[in-house]
């Protein structure tokens, strides 16, 4: 303790020590010292004198202090007081505040290098691990800030130890987990260092729950207007999800995109937002972002397009978006959002046109956006994001580009001018005085034809009113106009990619194009002219337009046939001179950057120039074009007879294959009515089954009546035995009327009985029906159908089987009837000797006599009713002969029609063998030809695709 007092400044004789001594004193103390004591005070004055002498405690102690992390591990005070000052050895943040700008550069090198000093040895960063696993404050948070500096400086070196590390990034995730905020937020800052550019690493701590966590963390710390922490826990979620399909796929998966809902909850009042909630706000919208960019797979894209728009993400930011308050640079970013949600996606871009924005009246979210990208007042961003929200909405949207181009149609332009259309808006930004419009109307008008000739072929109808008194002229015309007149080079620009849009692929264009005589002098005219750098792009922009005028040209207009213009492009420009003019557009630096994403990101609205889906068309015609201009007047003439045979053997082709797409159609519905008729039939043969169970359950219960029957009556006779002999007493006859009771209850539940038997036998009747109207719907069956006869007159014969025994079974009952009679006939002498029982029996006896009629006339029409059923039976077996002639009828009918299909399969071999060796021809020519796939493909397309392909080829 005397010596750290000397060395920390107490009063002394001497002169004092330099710091390099003073350090290499406490490092010789922290090496040799044995008490504990002595090592932790000695570590403690390094700390100290580490940020000032940063340098020298780096090179003297850092060994010592790696030392002592090894050995000491039980006294956290020591270690963490090793760790602060490896943290500031190592770390750039303290000493960059106190440089100058000069050193700056020095300050990076000195930490780099002390960083790789440390990490040589990978038990350094291992041991590292090991004490940020530690639950002490005093060591987990100096160990966490030390990893992150280490990160810092050298990041993927230290990933990859880390990565190789037993259970390493499990152990860092435990971090967030933390109670205390401050470790649990450093970790955060740890993560992000750890997850850069690392997709290994990225998919372990998705994997490890990190998507939970951190969604969590941020709403605790209220969304959006949270503070820096929900800043760091959105950069690492960005970290984890951009460019990592993966994770990405796990994010969606895992249902974490309905939790960023309540992010983008605004109030009315969107005045006073902070900095920091702008900033938050700014994050959470590049997430969503990441989640949906072009960049990223097509089906990843379209499956989070759609998870947006179910959970109610979308309708979320299109309130932001017609919100008002909301600060410039969210907008533009909210802008940019909603572009990349609903681009490609209909569901998503159907919802979006059916956005109004909140005014009186209602007005439609893009006729308010379209207006801001018009005005030029509006900033340069907010305008570049409108286009590109524009451009989305028409992405692969044929819908919505019909409804963009009705709006200039004649028929459907509103005449009370009460309300400003999409379309009026595009014109008017098309020919205003603002180059920046007119550029950005042009590029919105081309997106509005992408891929689209039937609308191209619409929007020559288009007529504008130039001045009063003057006729109106086509917008194709006025286009022309306006380029002939001069205008700045950004107008030139965005008109010329308008025109080459619109004729490209469609010929009706190009001829309304060249109708008017003063076009193609402008175009050869601007195409030969020697002008300087800046006039070079309209050049080749010019030459491009006059490429498209050859290749799409029909040769309706004779002064204007393929020929003609080649040959004037030989006299006054020349082939040669004409291909450099054309190779301008793709060698100019404006073109390669807009080709590289679909966003327009522009410095400055000078370089706005180029739009992304207008390189993709200069890359596929620039070459085609080249060729055109070369091939001779006989190469046309046999390019143009071996389209035609190609396309009448197309038509050929395509009308068998219609001929045999019809055809299994209709095969496809004779299965499907074979199974429907296979399931009637099983549903029957079930009801029949059924039927014949209950049948014989009446059997039995008939069976048991009559056994009861018979009992009872022979207790009868017993009784009329013993009356005759002992004479009537009164017990004898009330006995006698509880048997006569008995007697009719017995009877009624015959009765019963019979009754159920005549609702089978009805049952069985309509059921024999619709087996036979079944039997007749069957006829288009192929195969089955003599088993299923078979079968018919089996359960038939079993029927009339069970029929003739219940006829059998009710003649007995007559019988067991008769004798009754007999037997009360006998009853009659004894019963008359009696007073006034002998009346009361004689009732009960006529009574009795009674219901064995109505018994009678019960069999009688039971009889008559199993008659009929008979005759039913003798249908279905008339039935069944008339089925068996018609399946032959059928089986000639499929033999027919089989033999039909080879005979067209022998057509299609040969259309096929005369295609090739057109193919083949064409391919001698130089003529790109598809393959045989592409034609298949195409042709299994919808019809709108078949005919663009048609078209090209």
């Amino acid at each position: 303790m005397n010596f750290l007092r000397g060395v920390m400044g107490g009063p002394s004789a001497g002169p004092q020590p330099s710091g390099a001594d003073t350090i290499q004193k406490l490092c010789d103390r922290v090496a040799s010292s044995t008490l504990l004591d002595d090592r932790r005070d000695a570590v403690r004055a390094l700390k100290s004198l580490s940020k000032k002498y940063r340098l020298e405690v780096g090179i003297q102690a850092m060994e010592h202090l790696i030392h002592v992390l090894q050995t000491d591990r039980s006294d956290s005070e020591i270690i963490g007081y090793a760790l602060d000052t490896l943290y500031n050895v190592i770390s750039n943040d303290l000493e960059e505040e106190e440089q100058e700008e000069n050193s700056a550069k020095q300050v990076d090198d000195l930490g780099s290098q002390f960083t790789e000093i440390f990490i040589k040895q990978q038990e350094n960063v291992t041991l590292l691990l090991t004490l940020v696993e530690e639950f002490d404050f005093h060591v987990r948070w100096p160990g966490v800030k030390l990893l992150t500096s280490l990160l810092k400086q050298q990041g993927p070196q230290v990933q990859q130890i880390i990565l190789v590390s037993p259970m390493g990034v499990s152990r860092l995730m435990d971090l967030l987990a933390d109670s205390r905020e401050v470790i649990r937020n450093d970790g955060v800052l740890l993560l992000q260092q750890l997850t850069k550019s690392n997709a290994a690493i990225q998919k372990i701590v998705a994997f490890e729950n990190a998507f939970e966590r951190l969604l969590d963390i941020i709403t605790e710390e209220g969304n959006s207007d949270g503070g820096i922490v929900v800043e760091d826990c959105l950069l690492l979620l960005q970290n984890l999800l951009k460019n990592n399909n993966s994770n990405q796929n796990f994010f969606k998966e895992g249902s974490y995109i309905q939790r960023m809902k309540p992010w983008f909850e605004v109030g009315d009042d969107n005045c006073g937002w902070s900095a920091q909630k702008v900033t938050n706000l700014h994050l959470m919208l590049q997430l969503v972002r990441v989640l949906v960019s072009p960049t990223n797979p097509p089906g990843a894209t379209s499956s989070c397009q759609k998870a947006m728009f179910h959970c109610g993400l979308l309708q979320q930011l299109c309130t932001i978006l017609m919100a008002t308050g909301v600060p410039a640079d969210i907008l533009t970013e909210t802008i940019n959002t909603v572009s990349e949600v609903i681009r490609g996606c209909q569901t998503n871009q159907d919802y979006f046109a059916s956005v109004n924005a909140p005014s009186n009246p209602p007005r439609p979210a893009i006729v308010v956006l379209l207006m801001s990208m018009v005005n030029e007042r509006q900033p340069f961003v907010l305008r570049c994001a409108v286009l590109y929200c524009f451009q989305c909405f028409l992405y692969k949207n044929q819908k919505g580009q019909g409804e963009i181009v009705s709006t200039l149609l004649p028929s459907t332009i509103d005449a009370t001018g009460n309300s400003v259309s999409a379309g009026q808006l595009l014109c008017g930004g098309l020919f205003s005085t603002d180059s920046l419009s007119n550029w950005c109307a042009a590029v919105a008008l081309a997106h509005a034809l992408q891929e689209n000739a039937t609308l191209k072929e619409q929007l020559l109808r288009v007529q504008l009113a130039t001045s009063i008194g003057n006729p109106p002229v086509s917008l194709l015309q006025q286009c022309t106009n306006i380029l002939s007149q001069g205008s700045k080079v950004q107008t030139r620009v965005g008109l010329l990619m308008l025109l080459c849009t619109w004729l490209s692929n469609c010929s009706i264009a190009v001829t309304h194009f060249l109708h008017n005589p003063a076009n193609v002098p402008f175009l050869t005219g601007q195409i030969a002219e020697n002008l300087g750098e800046e006039e070079q792009l309209v050049q080749g922009l010019c030459a491009l337009l006059l490429g498209i005028s050859i290749y799409y040209n029909d040769n309706s207009l004779e002064n204007y046939r393929k020929e003609k213009l080649k040959q004037l492009i030989e006299k006054r420009i020349g082939r040669e001179n004409f291909i450099e003019k054309l190779g301008f557009i793709s060698k100019h630096e404006l073109y390669s950057r807009a080709a590289q994403k679909p966003q327009p990101s522009f410095s400055s609205p000078d370089h706005m120039m180029f739009d992304h889906e207008f390189t993709k068309l200069v890359k596929e015609l620039e070459g085609v074009i080249s060729k055109a201009i070369y091939k001779s007047s006989e190469e046309d003439k046999k390019e143009e007879e071996v389209k035609k045979t190609l396309e009448q053997h197309d038509n050929i082709v395509t009308h068998y294959k219609k001929v045999i797409r019809e055809q299994d159609q209709e095969l496809e519905e004779l299965k499907q009515r074979i199974s429907t008729l296979t399931s009637q039939n099983e549903q029957l043969q079930a009801t029949v089954t059924q039927q014949v169970s209950q049948i014989q359950q009446h059997k039995d219960q008939y069976n048991l009546l009559k056994v009861q029957l018979g009992k009872d009556t022979q207790h009868h006779n017993s009784h009329s035995d013993t009356f005759q002999m002992n004479g009537i007493q009164t017990e004898e006859v009330s006995k006698l009327k509880e048997e006569l009771e008995e007697w009719k209850n017995k009877h009624d539940l015959l009765q019963g009985q019979l009754r159920e038997k005549d609702s089978v036998i009805e049952k069985l009747n309509s059921s024999q029906l619709e087996m036979g109207t079944t039997e007749q719907s069957s006829q288009t069956s192929k195969s089955g159908g003599l088993e299923h006869n078979s079968e018919l007159h089996k359960e038939l014969e079993t029927l009339r089987s069970q029929i003739q025994l219940q006829s059998a079974e009710i003649s007995k009952l007559q019988m067991e009837n008769q004798k009754l009679q007999v037997m009360n006939a006998t009853a009659d002498p004894v019963l008359g000797d009696s007073g006034a029982t002998a009346a009361t029996s004689s009732e009960l006896e006529a009574r009795l006599e009674q219901e064995i009629k109505e018994l009678k006339s019960e069999v009688k029409a039971l009889s008559e009713e199993k008659e009929s059923l008979k005759q039913h039976l003798d249908s279905s077996s008339s039935t069944v002969a008339i089925l068996q002639e018609e399946k032959s009828k059928l089986q000639r009918e499929v033999a027919e029609s089989k033999k039909e299909q080879d005979d067209l399969l022998v057509l299609l071999a040969d259309q096929d063998q005369k295609i090739s060796a057109l193919k083949s021809k064409l391919k001698d020519l130089g003529v790109p030809v598809e393959d045989e796939d592409d034609i298949e493909s195409g042709d299994q397309g919808d019809e709108d695709e078949d005919g663009d392909e048609e078209e090209q080829d």
